[in-house]
């Protein structure tokens, strides 16, 4: 690979008044083609959703309407290797038919490749286990899969093997027909004892790495319940339940941290680890179930992982 292929493409495209009141994901295919870089409008819709396309320095979503004159700034990350390769990572299978499977994921291991991890990913994990067959519809480096875990939690998390589950669970999942139950351990005990966290939820202003709280319009909507399970005020932690309405990045994450000002134990991101009372290895933060209906059978399935070690002192 030469040097020019190890960099990001850049591309600055001013929109022409023959472009203006179309969606952005209609516009940027036939501009970038003039320029010599063909990508589909699918490609086009996940580069915008990555962050990869801005509108006025600003980003946007996909169905965004250009206007004459608006710059739009573009960069493209260099491909990897084209296909992704099933890899021999040992799984917790919960549960597995011809259209769905369900895993207990283990902390450290990221879902799905991308910048930093191009394999030894849950998703090269399903696709040697599945022998391939997973849903191509969610895209070319995330197969099957439709929702996500950040790296550092475990616990539940199902894939779609066909693409009659991937509609149905994609479905369920943005309509909140699912049931989503975490365990966190926190540094701090809250003020109250349950109740419900509703906040807007967006990309940090100065820390592009960080999800916050932002101010309406901004972000979108998180909606999270939390009840103190068990609290420590000598070593000052709790373990909380949290159900979770929406499914924000880190949601849990910032309401705790935000709202609560209880960061989770171990939260590399939103917490100072070093100076943490209690040391835990990990993130203390675990999907302990998960519920959706079969798309096919229709039944209410539940799912539930185990504990790991390092929360069983906790509760």
């Amino acid at each position: 690979m030469g040097k020019d292929e190890e960099n990001p493409a850049e591309y600055r495209l001013i929109v022409p008044a023959s472009a203006s009141g179309d969606r952005l994901d209609r516009y940027l295919p036939a501009a970038l083609l003039s320029t010599g870089r063909d990508l589909s409008r699918a490609a086009v819709q996940d580069l915008v959703k990555s962050g990869g396309v801005l509108v006025g320095g600003r980003r946007v979503k996909p169905s965004h309407p250009v206007a004459a004159g608006d710059e739009v700034f573009v960069r493209i990350e260099p491909d990897r290797p084209a296909g992704l390769l099933g890899e021999e990572i040992p799984l917790s299978i919960l549960f597995e038919d011809d259209d769905l499977i369900v895993i207990d994921k283990p902390p450290g291991l990221v879902v799905h490749p991308g910048s930093g991890n191009p394999d030894g990913t849950l998703v090269n994990a399903l696709l040697h286990h599945c022998q391939g067959k997973l849903c191509a519809l969610a895209g070319e480096d995330r197969p099957g899969i439709v929702h996500r875990l950040d790296k550092e939690t475990s616990g539940c998390l199902v894939a779609a093997k066909s693409e009659a589950a991937y509609h149905s669970l994609v479905a369920q999942f943005s309509g909140r027909e699912t049931e989503k139950e975490y365990l966190a351990v926190t540094e701090g005990i809250p003020a109250k004892d349950e109740g419900t966290i509703e906040t807007r939820i967006g990309r940090h202003p100065v820390n592009r790495q960080k999800m916050a709280v932002v101010p309406d319009p901004a972000g979108k909507e998180a909606v999270t319940d939390y009840r103190v399970l068990r609290s420590d005020a000598r070593e000052n932690w709790a373990a909380l339940q949290c159900v979770i309405h929406t499914g924000r990045t880190h949601q849990i994450r910032v309401h705790l941290k935000e709202v609560l000002r209880c960061p989770i134990l171990g939260d590399t991101i939103y917490a100072h680890v070093p100076r943490q009372k209690v040391k835990t290895g990990r993130l203390m933060l675990h999907a302990r179930r998960l519920a959706f209906r079969h798309p096919v059978s229709g039944e209410f399935l539940r799912f539930e992982a185990p504990l790991p070690e390092a929360f069983l002192r906790f509760v």
